[in-house]
């Protein structure tokens, strides 16, 4: 659970900070004509996350991180942010579920991604629906924003096993005698 700590932390503060900026601006422009609640980027990152600790710890411990994090997020937005939230996360826990685990064993690239846009539409249908937004107008731009999240960590996660994988050389790039 060590390991598990820092993305933990990191998931709980991306919740609190995706239903704290769409209580304070509600939706905002996120390029390209699209519109997008305040929070979609931090939402975004909730699902890397949330990949990662299932990895590292198994689905209790993000299932408990969900409820901690329902529970945080009354004090620091609306309660129909932080219900609407709460709904969300579950359903799309749920989603990811069915989908994260089983094409695991397959490599990290084409489960989190492919777990990722689910996951993001589930929980973007949801959200947006029961706190009130307009679903259909807003689908577009969430998605943008939460997959754009998804895309630069996958292939930073890409990159950084890919580096680890190259062998160490010495100062100066030669053997020394």
């Amino acid at each position: 659970m060590k390991r598990a700590t820092v993305p933990a932390v990191a998931f709980l503060a991306c919740i609190l900070a995706a239903n704290y900026a769409t209580t304070r601006w509600g939706m905002v422009p996120v390029g390209f004509g699209l519109m997008a609640t305040a929070g979609t980027y931090f939402a975004g990152a909730t699902f890397v996350l949330r990949d990662l600790i299932q990895d590292l710890t198994g689905r209790r411990v993000v299932l408990v991180l969900i409820m901690w994090g329902a529970a945080l997020s009354f004090a620091v937005s609306a309660p129909f942010i932080a219900i609407a939230s709460a709904v969300a996360f579950g359903l799309s826990e749920l989603a990811d579920l069915a989908i994260y685990q089983p094409l695991r064993r397959r490599g990290y690239v084409r489960a989190a991604v492919a777990s990722n846009v689910v996951g993001s539409f589930v929980d973007t249908v949801a959200f947006l629906a029961i706190a009130g937004f307009p679903v259909w107008a807003s689908l577009p731009g969430q998605m943008a924003g939460k997959l754009t999240v998804t895309l630069a960590v996958v292939v930073g996660v890409v990159i950084v096993r890919a580096l680890s994988r190259q062998p160490v050389r010495a100062a100066g790039g030669g053997s020394h005698a």
